[in-house]
């Protein structure tokens, strides 16, 4: 068994899931009918409807609501949007806040960590589903910048930490703890060791995380403990608070794909962090036949230099389908023209030379390292080679998600006899410079295919050039 399904194994019992089609009791009021909302509202007082905006158990889902039982750790995973933030803020307002708002409640001293001070501060203090923006009026805390702590009139503090900087946790000492995408942070391992010796006031302090899944040591490990708890919910479960536009562009966009997995169904991936391919995934994609092409780039990502132990310069033809929905939309690896260790007149007579093999539309390079003198030397060979020049702006990670969400999706398939390489060329974490895995993020995607769709304007287009 997987460490993924020995963590969801021993915590199946200790876990609550949102279906996406659950409603909560405001949620259910907003969908019947003027007099059953009437009728409901008729029935509470003047302070009850006033107090009602802040009565998060009228307002939450399953997963936002902490588990029965005993547990040290709650840790809330979810989809982006899924309401984890407001989970997290609505649980320490649970643990300072009294039966009245000068009265002590179960917590006087909390942690707020987040991945950077300032991410803390914005989102878990500030932020729009943030501890001030949950408060009622009576029970708001003041925050106190000097000391990154927030003060309630109750006494009780909350004080922010970056899960970056482990040391600043060496020290103090807490009730309870909000711990925010621990699985992003720098030293996630090192900061939760130093929150666990500091969890130690009261007699039964708890931490809540809040976190989009990532295959990480610290999250597995976390979730196979006995003492932690888990509830989860995809983004579609928090609807009722997210524009349309935002629900339908992911969904287009990433559905059925790892990422989508990831960050929308809020699962944990049995994948090595970062893997956004595999050699079976992208075997399973290629074809033998190629439909009729309405546009072909030939996409070249010069090397530094041109001598014999220069990077490989990477050539790739790539064309596409471009007729009926944009979703529908197809590209096609014709092929890998790339060239080891060449001087720049022979990669650019060999992208030359593909361009009319292929019939192609253009040329496009990636000039981040060669700037004006790339195409210089292809004009070089041919003065009337149409060409078009990119830079990329945005890291490997960054560019190669949308591409490995496109290939999830059966939108991009290799043609035989396309050469492959070895599996572990398929992680954005490793590839240098002008390496096949690094063309694979940049030339069959963001630049080739990009531009192949360049030319058929569509409103909403999900893998509009401008968004890859």
């Amino acid at each position: 068994m997987s460490t993924n399904a020995k963590a969801e194994s021993s915590a199946a019992e200790r876990s609550t899931l949102t279906p996406p089609n659950l409603r909560s009791l405001i949620g259910w009021l907003a969908s019947e009918p003027p007099e059953t909302q009437r009728e409901f509202l008729d029935t509470l007082g003047e302070g009850a409807l006033t107090a009602l905006p802040y009565l998060f158990e009228a307002w939450a889902l399953d997963h936002q609501l902490p588990p029965e039982g005993d547990w040290r750790t709650w840790v809330i995973m979810g989809g982006r949007g899924a309401g984890k933030t407001r989970a997290g803020s609505e649980w320490v307002r649970s643990m300072v806040e009294g039966s009245r708002a000068t009265q002590p409640g179960r917590a006087k001293r909390v942690a707020l960590i987040g991945e950077t001070y300032d991410q803390a501060r914005e989102v878990m203090v500030f932020g729009d589903s943030g501890i001030l923006a949950c408060s009622s009026p009576d029970r708001r805390p003041t925050w106190v910048a000097t000391r990154r702590t927030l003060v309630w009139p109750n006494g009780a503090e909350a004080t922010v930490f970056s899960g970056n900087d482990p040391e600043a946790l060496r020290g103090p000492q807490f009730d309870a703890a909000w711990v925010d995408e621990l699985a992003k942070w720098r030293k996630p391992q090192e900061a939760w060791d130093m929150l666990q010796f500091g969890l130690r006031l009261g007699d039964d302090p708890r931490a809540v995380v809040t976190t989009t899944p990532r295959n990480v040591a610290i999250l597995k490990s976390l979730l196979e403990r006995s003492s932690t708890v888990t509830t989860h919910a995809p983004t579609e479960a928090n609807a009722a608070n997210l524009a349309t536009s935002f629900l339908e562009e992911v969904k287009t966009r990433y559905a059925g794909t790892r990422l989508g997995r990831q960050e929308l169904d809020g699962v944990l991936l049995d994948e090595e962090e970062g893997a956004l391919w595999s050699l079976a995934r992208i075997e399973a994609a290629r074809v033998q036949d190629v439909p009729v092409l309405d546009r072909i780039v030939v996409a070249v990502d010069p090397p530094v230099t041109g001598h014999k132990g220069s990077d490989e310069c990477g050539i790739v033809v790539v064309g596409a389908v471009t007729k009926g929905e944009p979703k529908d939309w197809c590209a096609y690896v014709l092929e890998d023209a790339s060239v080891s260790a060449s001087s720049p007149t022979v990669w650019a007579e060999a992208a030359i030379n593909a361009l009319k093999t292929w019939e192609a539309d253009k040329i496009v390079a990636k000039v981040n390292q060669g700037g004006d003198l790339v195409e210089t030397v292809i004009r070089q060979i041919d003065p009337l080679v149409p060409y078009k020049s990119v830079r990329a702006t945005r890291g490997k990670a960054a560019r190669a998600e949308p591409v490995a969400a496109l290939y999830d999706q059966g939108r991009v398939s290799p043609v035989n006899p396309w050469s492959m390489v070895s599996p572990g060329a398929f992680s954005p974490t490793s590839p240098a410079p002008g390496s096949r895995a690094f063309r694979w993020v940049w030339r069959p995607l963001r630049t080739a295919t990009g531009q192949v769709f360049r030319s058929h304007k569509a409103a909403g287009c999900a893998v509009s050039p401008a968004r890859l």
